[in-house]
């Protein structure tokens, strides 16, 4: 496959007297190692009417005003105040379409501060390289075509005794209207040495990072509880989880905190669909190999506020932060 680059003056001389000497458009593409769709786009965006009048030195003229037409009218290139903040929330790790629906939230009597986020990829992906755009597209999420299963050795049969299932549980928590049911789960850190603890409210999609010693039972259970107790009673009602093993004192934890835990079926994560999507934006800021020993709780607590003031989708670009305070008024 031939790797596409700017044609060049040189080129354009190449193309002039190949047409000059009559040759056409597949055999110039042959003879410069490139396509012809190439070479024909090029004849054409030269601006003459008919290819015999095409001539290197206006072609280039044409080239170079073109590129500075488009530098020129990039939106974000010339609205500074607007180009600051999408780079502000960018650093944020917030995606493009979150900080393009949340500019209206934010500004919505200030026309100026609109953008797309089809513009704001654009502008991203034609910077110049260096150490800028690759701190930039690092901030975009990245997207696997396939899922891979994770944590295979946590989701053995048999190790959950006596649990509810989640066909058992109340049709309100599929229904997301009333708010207090959550979704659980680890995020197994480097040789799986370490882990956090992720618990995502589903109506609010408020979130919880919790540090946690070790994967025993004992220790998550107690680590969760300690995490529930600061919420009022309202907003304690189911935790919907898989079947891996750190859960197996689930009957205790429901004795301290009065939260009913509903297991989901082995293997199926669309069951948690909230909490495998939150742990996906989490990988943003702890990809896998990361040591959560040695992560610290003021971490943990920064990027569990990062998470939950960053606008979602399917909060109509409101905040979990903002959402879930709603709910506690």
């Amino acid at each position: 496959m031939i790797k596409y680059q700017r044609i060049t003056l040189m080129e354009r001389e190449e193309i002039s007297r190949y047409i000059a000497s009559g040759y056409s458009s597949r055999k110039i593409a042959q003879n410069l190692n490139r396509l012809p769709s190439t070479i024909s786009r090029e004849i054409i965006r030269s601006g003459v009417i008919g290819r015999k009048y095409y001539r290197a030195i206006f072609a280039q003229q044409q080239s170079n005003k073109m590129r500075h037409k488009l530098r020129k009218n990039r939106k974000l290139d010339n609205n500074i105040p607007l180009r600051e903040v999408v780079l502000y929330y960018l650093a944020k790790n917030w995606s493009p379409e979150q900080i393009a629906k949340r500019l209206i939230i934010l500004y919505p009597n200030n026309m100026i501060m609109r953008v797309s986020h089809e513009t704001i990829y654009s502008y991203l992906y034609i910077l110049p390289r260096g150490a800028l755009k690759r701190e930039i597209i690092s901030s975009l999420r990245r997207h696997h075509l396939h899922r891979r299963k994770k944590n295979k050795d946590r989701q053995k049969l048999g190790s959950i005794q006596d649990f509810l299932s989640i066909e058992e549980r109340p049709k309100e928590v599929a229904d997301r209207i009333i708010p207090g049911h959550w979704e659980g789960d680890l995020i197994i850190g480097r040789r799986n040495a370490s882990a956090i603890g992720t618990l995502v409210e589903r109506t609010t999609r408020m979130t919880f990072l919790v540090k946690i010693g070790n994967q025993e039972a004992r220790t998550v259970r107690k680590a969760f509880a300690e995490e529930f107790r600061q919420l009022p009673k309202g907003l304690k009602r189911t935790l919907t989880y898989d079947q891996g093993r750190e859960m197996a004192q689930h009957k205790l934890f429901s004795k301290d905190t009065d939260i009913t835990v509903y297991f989901a079926h082995p293997s199926s994560p669309w069951e948690r669909g909230t909490n495998e999507n939150t742990n996906g934006l989490i990988r943003q800021y702890f990809p896998s190999g990361t040591d959560f020993n040695k992560i610290s709780i003021n971490r943990l607590k920064e990027v569990q506020d990062e998470l939950n003031d960053r606008p979602r989708k399917t909060l109509g670009f409101y905040t979990p932060h903002e959402k879930f305070c709603e709910v506690l008024r």
